[in-house]
């Protein structure tokens, strides 16, 4: 099926405030477009932050932010889907679901519905090699991390491409071979939120 009617979602950028706060920043996307304007920078006041080391162990990104959001003087990574979709329910309760985990189609199923999607991705939008990624351990035991980690708002595809909202380069409707954006999805684990209307 060739789909190409992109779903209006707005661009926020993430910077200059926001250096790692490509989730939050799509976050803000995600409940704008749910006609909730809620400031990039109250939601990442408001997600839950971890040491970026503490006690000999890194900081897990399902815990919360992981380090500094803020600057790149100091250590920091990013966070996954766990807090950003705790944080999503603050503001919209059980609307809120969690697709992590679930197949492609599915996330293609949304957007069929007109329902954006909030990804983690590589920020190259493409599968990564062994040589970009380490081992730290966590609290959790080890996790296999990449500095090479982004999220963006999934606003449509077709049968080559999909498109989202890049937050970092403040692109609309960013268009990326889908195939290699898919690889690079499930490197993260198939990390996905939306919102149901309610």
């Amino acid at each position: 099926m060739i789909h190409t009617k992109l779903i209006d979602v707005p661009l926020i950028s993430q910077l200059p405030e926001l250096p790692r706060g490509c989730e939050v920043t799509s976050l803000a996307m995600l409940l704008s477009h749910a006609g909730l304007h809620v400031e990039k920078e109250r939601l990442a006041e408001e997600i839950i932050k971890v040491p970026f080391e503490e006690n000999g162990l890194r900081g897990h990104p399902n815990d919360g932010f992981v380090g500094d959001m803020y600057s790149f003087e100091t250590p920091g990574l990013g966070t996954f889907h766990s807090p950003i979709a705790s944080l999503a329910q603050h503001y919209l309760g059980n609307q809120v679901v969690d697709l992590t985990g679930c197949a492609w189609e599915r996330i293609e199923e949304c957007i069929d519905k007109g329902t954006p999607v909030w990804v983690i991705v590589t920020s190259r939008y493409r599968f990564l090699e062994d040589e970009f990624w380490e081992t730290w351990e966590t609290a959790h035991g080890k996790l296999s991390i990449t500095y090479k980690e982004h999220a963006v708002v999934l606003t449509g595809y077709d049968h080559d491409t999909v498109y989202f909202n890049d937050p970092l380069d403040n692109i609309k409707n960013r268009p990326v071979n889908k195939n290699d954006f898919i690889a690079g999805w499930k490197q993260f684990g198939h990390q996905a939120i939306i919102y149901q209307k309610a």
